[in-house]
């Protein structure tokens, strides 16, 4: 059965027969699996994902439940136990005004992963947006959208983060997540938006796609059902490795000053303020930074091991 006849059953609900030129031996199952099957079956073998995974996990349980972690309160300092050592739950010791580093650090983790979140669902929307109109449309829609991703491209992302945030943080009040990610979300999604139109424009060719219009199926149905299911791997991955790119954009905008303020907990806002204190005690200022080096380089990876388990040369 061809590519074209297998679409067209495939839109009008009709399930294709069984190849029987399929070759002695092969696993049926594997014959019969999807991309995202091969992909899972590629991620089930990979140490690297596990790795990546569990780190991951962790950091999510840490913004989501820190409580499970510390019972300390973050924000209970006592200047009398200033630069003290390891004590009962305070396994890192307390910091310069006297606030348990271990509490603080766990609780550090809720900014971090909502401002990369909340950014990466803001460029996704965006750069979903872009990339699938101007590879699916083309012509002057395309060249149009494209300059408009090249120009934000060009612009460097820390520096006009930093810009940016000042301008957007002048008049407000409270702990600045709000601005980090609209900050982030406007300056960060035009990769996305170019691999998403690089993906739209080779599955706008395929056989599927040309069924689909014989079929009379409209321009937003062609984009929803079947172009963006084929379109959407490439598109995770990056999202997945601009959510480590974010958290660790946050932490040096805090670090700086200009990113969250308190009482916000920031893993940049510790780092910023142990370091003026590092000779007197190290420990303040390694455990934000360690956990936010772990955090970020779990989803890198993970990012990582997804791209390579999705992408076809590679198998």
């Amino acid at each position: 059965m061809s590519d074209l006849e297998m679409a067209a059953t495939s839109e009008l609900g009709v399930r294709p027969p069984a190849d029987p030129a399929a070759p002695p031996g092969v696993d049926p199952a594997a014959r019969t699996r999807s991309l995202a099957g091969d992909a899972w079956y590629d991620l089930r073998r990979n140490w690297i994902f596990w790795v990546a995974a569990a780190l991951v996990v962790l950091v999510i349980l840490m913004a989501v439940a820190p409580g499970l972690f510390s019972s300390a309160d973050p924000n209970a300092c006592n200047t009398r136990r200033q630069f003290a050592g390891p004590s009962g739950g305070a396994f890192f010791g307390y910091d310069f005004q006297g606030c348990d580093v271990f509490s603080r650090t766990v609780h550090g983790a809720r900014a971090s992963v909502l401002v990369g979140v909340f950014a990466v669902l803001m460029t996704g929307v965006i750069g979903l947006v872009f990339g699938m109109l101007a590879g699916y449309f083309g012509g002057w829609l395309d060249a149009l959208l494209s300059r408009v991703v090249d120009v934000v491209l060009g612009i460097p992302l820390l520096l006009a983060a930093i810009v940016l945030s000042k301008r957007l943080s002048a008049d407000r009040q409270g702990s600045g997540i709000a601005t980090v990610v609209i900050v982030l979300g406007i300056l960060g999604w035009t990769t996305a938006a170019r691999v998403m139109r690089s993906s739209v424009l080779a599955a706008r060719s395929q056989d599927y796609v040309a069924a689909a219009r014989m079929l009379g199926a409209g321009p937003l149905r062609i984009m929803w059902r079947h172009i963006l299911p084929n379109a959407l791997a490439p598109f995770i991955v990056v999202l997945t490795i601009a959510l480590g790119t974010f958290i660790a954009t946050e932490a040096t905008l805090s670090f700086l000053n200009i990113g969250l303020r308190p009482p916000a907990i920031s893993w940049g806002i510790d780092i910023s303020t142990a370091g003026k204190h590092v000779r007197e005690a190290a420990m303040p200022l390694i455990a934000p930074s360690l956990f936010l080096t772990l955090t970020v380089l779990a989803f890198i990876m993970l990012g990582d091991a997804i791209r390579d388990a999705f992408d076809p040369k590679l198998r």
